[in-house]
């Protein structure tokens, strides 16, 4: 990551509380395991980044920006996302780089600012750190940057991109760990369209995948839910941020846990038998 800048001002840090200064500063020092081989043999069209911007709300808790994508979009309409998504062809230039990983700290940033208006180059948002690529179930290998926003009232100028974006909205970081936190927000009904589910909270649905059980997750929140992938990169930034697992099962019986076990499982599926 030589030349590319993490960190946060020592005045937006004392400005937190203690919980949320302590989670910054754990994602801070996080350094991902990624090396170049992680990209080496994909096409464009299997990467993608996604942009957690993190901030600090007004009960002192850190929130994750979210969206709701427009259900006029051909993939995952009315799906809860992160800014960021797949590269194409026009951002070919983006990855020819001598760094193996510039693409994946500028390109979810200049999403956020086509899905929502997020100001590019704001010296508000702070880049925390990455994590290890994430796989979909459609094998594309997915970067999450971290960062922070120092400035809440930048929220108040995003806009959600006609016919990309249906909703902007949040999700306290920490009630991806601990069900409970979630019932001090405003949630969508019971039964409704966003959380047609008997479960209250939570729930999840195990499946197979790449020979093994993977486990996909269901939150509810004040809007649509959030699951699947979106979902496990979020339990991950808090597991690192809180320092702690989850209250609940997070990982179903012999699940693929790292993007190192998942290569590994693609290799050996595509061995011919």
């Amino acid at each position: 990551m030589t030349g590319h800048v993490f960190g946060i001002s020592d005045s937006a840090l004392t400005s937190l509380s203690t919980s949320s200064r302590v989670a910054i500063q754990r994602l801070l020092a996080h350094s991902s395991s990624e090396s170049s081989n992680a990209y080496a043999d994909l096409p464009i069209s299997k990467l993608a980044a996604v942009l957690v911007l993190l901030y600090e709300g007004a009960g002192g808790e850190l929130r994750v920006l979210l969206t709701t994508r427009s259900k006029e979009l051909r993939s995952h309409p009315g799906q809860t996302a992160l800014p960021g998504g797949k590269m194409d062809k026009t951002d070919a230039g983006v990855v020819e780089s001598s760094e193996p990983f510039f693409f994946s700290l500028s390109f979810p940033m200049e999403e956020a600012n086509e899905e929502v208006a997020l100001p590019l180059y704001s010296p508000h948002v702070h880049t925390l750190c990455t994590l290890d690529p994430f796989v979909s179930r459609y094998m594309v290998v997915v970067t999450p940057v971290v960062a922070f926003l120092d400035d809440l009232s930048v929220l108040e100028e995003l806009r959600a991109a006609p016919g990309e974006v249906a909703h902007i909205f949040d999700h306290p970081l920490e009630a991806l760990l601990d069900l409970e936190l979630v019932r001090k927000e405003e949630l969508v009904l019971l039964g409704s369209e966003h959380w047609p589910y008997e479960e209250e909270l939570h729930n999840f649905t195990d499946a197979l995948w790449l020979g093994c059980i993977y486990r996909l997750h269901r939150f509810r929140s004040t809007a649509s839910p959030v699951k699947g992938l979106t979902a496990d990169i979020l339990m991950e930034i808090a597991k690192i941020a809180y320092a702690r697992d989850a209250a609940f099962e997070r990982w179903g019986p012999s699940q693929l846990k790292s993007f190192d076990e998942i290569q590994q499982a693609i290799s050996a599926c595509s061995q011919p038998h």
